[in-house]
């Protein structure tokens, strides 16, 4: 198996597409090291990674909390006496709300989640991913990358637009260290994040688009699934993707293209 021996450490590992990542790239032969808020959560995901065989623990940590993410990574390399690759893929869609109704506190739950939870991620797992070069997957979006169209996502956009930049100059950076740094854009997927999302009074400023087909031309109009991400994830960790760093992979079934 591609991964055997690999510990790659998931962030929002208890849910959607995190998990669906944690199990496929455990069917592979990593050891997985789970992080999330939701101690039930990732409970879950490890026990179901156990049953079919494979390996992993569960570390409960808020990404938005730096101390909390610098324990846990030093937790995991302590345990398993290093770190290979990192799927920092944590995040909220937050308050999704005209300009003038988002308050501060709201615009930095997101930003402190989806940026700052990147970074925090990647910034206390680098020094142990230097000590045999490994792999980096961010999770973006299509929001703030290909489509501008979700009025009232600003915060959601700005922070998904700002990944991929760190991103590419983090790819750059850690080059040199064998390190590999791309990012995942998926669109529409049948994940729990929609539960995650706030919205106040959108209506009032959407441009009144309709789409009678769907806005997923490949898959006749309807959302992705979570296991079609997680194969797009294995393979950026993988070798197969020795090749590629610094690249933002749109997954949305052409989307992005219809929506704009």
């Amino acid at each position: 198996m591609p991964l055997t021996g690999k510990v790659a450490v998931i962030t929002g590992a208890g849910s959607g597409i995190g998990r669906e990542s944690a199990l496929l790239l455990a069917e592979h032969g990593a050891i997985i090291a789970g992080i999330d808020w939701s101690a039930s959560a990732i409970g879950e995901t490890v026990e179901k990674i156990q049953h079919r065989g494979g390996s992993a623990i569960a570390v409960v940590a808020d990404v938005s909390q730096p101390d909390q993410v610098e324990c846990a990574m030093n937790e995991i390399a302590q345990k398993f006496g290093r770190i290979d690759i990192v799927f920092a893929n944590a995040g909220i869609n937050g308050v999704w709300a005209p300009l003038e109704e988002i308050t501060p506190e709201e615009w930095n739950e997101t930003v402190n989640t989806n940026l700052n939870g990147t970074f925090y991620t990647v910034k206390y797992a680098v020094s142990y991913l230097k000590k045999q070069g490994g792999a980096v997957i961010v999770t973006a979006s299509v929001n703030g990358t290909r489509t501008f169209s979700n009025t009232g996502a600003t915060a959601y956009a700005c922070t998904k637009a700002a990944q991929v930049t760190f991103m590419k100059m983090i790819a750059l950076e850690l080059a040199k260290n064998k390190i590999r740094v791309n990012a995942i854009c998926p669109g529409a997927i049948g994940t729990n994040i929609f539960n995650t999302a706030h919205p106040k009074h959108i209506e009032t400023i959407k441009e009144p688009v309709e789409y009678p087909h769907g806005t997923v031309p490949l898959n006749g109009g309807l959302p992705g699934r979570a296991e079609q991400v997680a194969e797009l994830v294995l393979f950026l960790a993988s070798d197969a993707a020795s090749h590629i760093t610094g690249t933002e992979v749109w997954i949305d079934g052409a989307e992005s293209l219809l929506v704009g």
